[in-house]
């Protein structure tokens, strides 16, 4: 009898009981609203900030409602608008090229090659169109940054780095997020630290950190920041910056305040799972597996694989022989975008031209959650159901 899953991979693990005992006292407070402070009081969003700025060892730190709010309020921050052309990888999240689209500019599609990362000849090739890359570090996969560093460098390019599946990761010995001039990081429910929704951005730049600060509906009330800088760098912008409020809210910074804590041990549980999935599919017949790079220090909360160059019916038979065993993977090169799988020409508010390079990778990219409420038992029959089923579809064809 073919063994089968009985997991969720939708059903995250239990916010801590500390984080459930401070947002009651936030509740009970009654002062939900960032600004609405007592006299001498840092408060929990301020506090938030603070730590992920120390954290991730940045100077300043802005929370705010989404992860996809970061990306928009970096781009206006660094004076991106209508008609400006930004970079940005072809293998990304529909979050990236909406907050491109939302400011009026245009995105320039890069490709992504078989490890899942930018494409470093094509960034090469396109390095003239744009003053700046929002790079996005696509789940949980990081590129060689020393060379795109010095890419960018060369050719006077801005980095904005999303960092929504890279949150505790790193290249070498510098956090995710710190090599750009702005990092963006989400604190969605699917993301490495939960509130529902929410969104962190930091930087070492003050004049960067005062105009997001603004952007993001400060009421003048900047002092009240201590992740900012000096409140002469708000005044000479606050009354030419408008306010287009995505402030985050007590409630959610007290529920992550204590995962931002227990992150290194999240991420040893979440790497211990990758590798078991990674260690049982290795050498499977037809089935590549997405090799890290030396010097990536990721978190793996997700999975990938290639069946490159498989036909749709034969990866179809894959996705169906899995489901039926209670596996969900989530395939990118469906020809109709399935929640989280949306690709770059699934976005029709933006123009792209065919990229035969990152159609092949992506015709063949199959995906799955890794959430920490999986034991390690639960992902050692998750890896042997994906072989049985790849082998069974090679057998039949």
């Amino acid at each position: 009898m073919e063994s089968k899953f009985e997991g969720n991979f939708t059903q995250q693990d239990a916010i801590p009981e500390i984080a459930i005992e401070r947002a009651n006292e936030v509740l009970r407070s009654g002062r939900l609203h960032r600004y609405n402070l007592a006299e001498n009081e840092i408060g929990e969003v301020g506090l938030l900030e603070t730590e992920f700025a120390k954290f991730v060892g940045s100077n300043y730190c802005l929370a705010v409602a989404s992860g996809g709010y970061t990306l928009s309020t970096a781009l206006r921050a660094l004076g991106i608008g209508y008609g400006d052309k930004v970079l940005t990888n072809a293998f990304t999240l529909a979050p990236v090229p909406g907050a491109i689209a939302s400011v009026g500019a245009i995105p320039v599609f890069v490709d992504v090659t078989e490890k899942l990362v930018i494409d470093l000849d094509d960034l090469e090739a396109k390095s003239k169109e744009a003053k700046v890359l929002m790079l996005s570090h696509m789940r949980g996969h990081i590129c060689n940054m020393d060379e795109l560093l010095s890419i960018c460098s060369e050719n006077k390019i801005l980095i904005i780095e999303d960092c929504a599946h890279t949150m505790g990761a790193k290249w070498r010995n510098r956090w995710s997020g710190t090599d750009g001039i702005i990092g963006c990081y989400s604190t969605q429910t699917y993301k490495h630290i939960n509130s529902g929704e929410g969104g962190l951005l930091v930087t070492d730049s003050p004049d960067i950190m005062a105009k997001a600060t603004m952007l993001s509906g400060s009421y003048m009330l900047y002092d009240r920041h201590p992740a900012g800088p000096d409140k002469t760098y708000y005044e000479a912008i606050k009354y030419q910056t408008p306010n287009i409020s995505g402030r985050m809210d007590h409630l959610r910074a007290a529920i992550l305040r204590p995962q931002l804590h227990d992150l290194p041990i999240r991420i040893k549980k979440w790497n211990e799972r990758y590798q078991i999935l990674e260690n049982g599919l290795r050498g499977t017949s037809g089935l590549k597996i997405v090799e890290r790079l030396e010097g990536e220090n990721y978190v793996g909360s997700s999975f990938q694989f290639l069946l490159l160059d498989w036909s749709q019916n034969q990866i179809k038979s894959v996705v169906n022989g899995c489901s039926k065993r209670g596996v969900e993977l989530k395939w990118f090169g469906d020809a109709i975008p399935y929640g989280f799988t949306s690709r770059y020409d699934s976005w029709k508010y933006v123009q792209s031209e065919a990229m035969p390079k990152t159609d092949r990778i992506l015709s063949g990219l199959l995906d799955l959650r890794l959430p920490l409420t999986f034991t390690l038992k639960d992902c050692e029959l998750i890896s042997s159901i994906i072989k049985e089923v790849v082998q069974k579809s090679i057998d039949a064809s």
